[in-house]
């Protein structure tokens, strides 16, 4: 019997707020609130509530058959806990149901991965924690930011012990091979990789409201038909997108809530295929071939590699910028330095400052504040400059401080000494 491993992604980032060069030194606070809010409210009213509803729904029903699975970024977390704490309470009914599972992600969402492997570790380990303590899961498989995957990340996200990861089933790294296996890391083949079937994954998040589409419409039963002409050896089908594919990028009146509604039934229903989720299916497979993957990929964009986001001499100028600072922000260890660090380092940041225009272009243009790609680059240029000067500020105030500390601990040193001499001089004058 085949398998089918359904992911949806939720990531919102914190947008920043129109910064110019005549506020750096003066304004500290970067981001859009009322933006912030309002793309929030709306995405939960449009698009995450009521997919949980008929989620939850699902998973009562179908009584342990039907299985999902979801990564929840830190920065969606926050904005859930400041705008909508329903949501947080939404997703502990799903969990409570036992058909959920919660994967690890980085917390900020960042490109951390491709830069500083201490950062990395740091924001995974972060948010696993999270996820824990909000959940009561501790995640043992893991997703990078937009499945950016590579032999080298995958062996740092094997010490960090996690059993599995899911990634792109890109099909320059494949080849011939079918994304429909369980495969292993090149360097540890102790981690095991899920990868995307991206072509019935993009059927449903790209297409499915697409009129113009050969296939269109697509329904369940017309799904569950392709499904049972995929190769009888194939194992696993995994089809992951972000869940803003429900009642967001495909509306309501497409009819995706509907098809939503109907698929596990139909699938179920056949009989030739059941539901799992990334650790049942690394636990109960068995790994075909290592995959090869010496360059980064991700599953953004026909080429599937880090152009949307590092494909620019803007891109890499502030990606560069940015994480200079990592050193004097570990050192300061400051609250509020820290959260804002975290906040930065937002892949999104990067992503509204490409310059592609190809076929997924729309994508990139999705809740994007800005005119154009130089408007991004130097709004997020002008916030990280005022954010340099606050780290090198406090950073000089703590040594300042550590200084008078020094002083005044060598001073009272001096006074214990004297006190010291002064006893000794009066048991010499006064010994009785």
């Amino acid at each position: 019997m085949k398998s089918i491993c359904l992911y949806f992604q939720i990531h919102q980032p914190l947008r920043l707020k129109r910064y110019r060069f005549f506020d750096i030194g003066y304004d500290h606070y970067y981001y859009d609130d009322f933006t912030n809010e309002s793309i929030i409210r709306k995405i939960i009213k449009e698009s995450y509530l009521p997919a949980n509803n008929i989620l939850l729904s699902l998973l009562k029903n179908h009584d342990k058959q039907f299985k999902v699975s979801f990564s929840i970024t830190g920065t969606a977390l926050d904005q859930f806990a400041s705008y909508a704490p329903e949501m947080i309470d939404s997703f502990r009914q799903l969990a409570n149901t036992g058909g959920v599972e919660f994967i690890a992600e980085t917390d900020a969402h960042s490109l951390a991965s491709l830069k500083d492997q201490e950062e990395f570790k740091a924001q995974v380990m972060t948010h696993s924690r999270r996820i824990e303590e909000l959940f009561g899961q501790k995640p043992k498989v893991f997703r990078n930011t937009e499945l950016i995957y590579s032999d080298e990340i995958g062996n740092t996200v094997a010490s960090m012990g996690f059993k599995g990861m899911i990634t792109e089933g890109a099909k320059h790294i494949l080849g011939w091979k079918s994304p429909n296996y369980l495969y292993c890391n090149a360097i540890n083949p102790k981690l095991k990789l899920l990868m995307r079937n991206y072509a019935l994954s993009n059927d449903i998040s790209m297409r499915f409201g697409q009129q113009e589409w050969n296939e269109w419409p697509l329904t369940t039963e017309k799904m569950m038909n392709w499904l049972k002409q995929l190769d009888a050896k194939e194992e696993i089908v995994n089809i992951f997108m972000d869940y803003e594919t429900f009642g967001n990028h495909q509306k309501k009146e497409s009819g995706i809530f509907e098809f939503l509604k109907h698929l596990p039934s139909t699938v179920l229903e056949e009989g030739s295929f059941e539901f799992t989720t990334p650790s049942e299916a690394i636990r109960t497979l068995q790994p075909i071939a290592a995959a090869h993957v010496p360059h980064p990929i991700s599953w953004v964009d026909e080429e599937r590699d880090l152009s949307a986001w590092l494909g620019n001499a803007l891109q890499d100028e502030a990606f560069a910028k940015l994480y200079r600072l990592r050193q004097p922000v570990v050192e300061l260890n400051n609250k509020r330095i820290n959260k804002d660090w975290n906040y930065l380092q937002c892949s999104s940041h990067f992503y509204y400052m490409c310059t592609k225009f190809f076929s997924d272009n729309n994508i990139h243009a999705y809740y994007n504040p800005y005119n154009s790609p130089y408007d991004a680059f130097i709004n997020y240029m002008n916030v990280l400059s005022d954010f340099e000067l606050r780290v090198k500020s406090l950073l000089e105030e703590k040594a300042q401080a550590s200084n008078q500390e020094s002083e005044l601990m060598k001073k009272d040193k001096q006074i214990k000494q004297y006190e010291a001499e002064i006893r000794k001089l009066q048991k010499q004058i006064y010994p009785h």
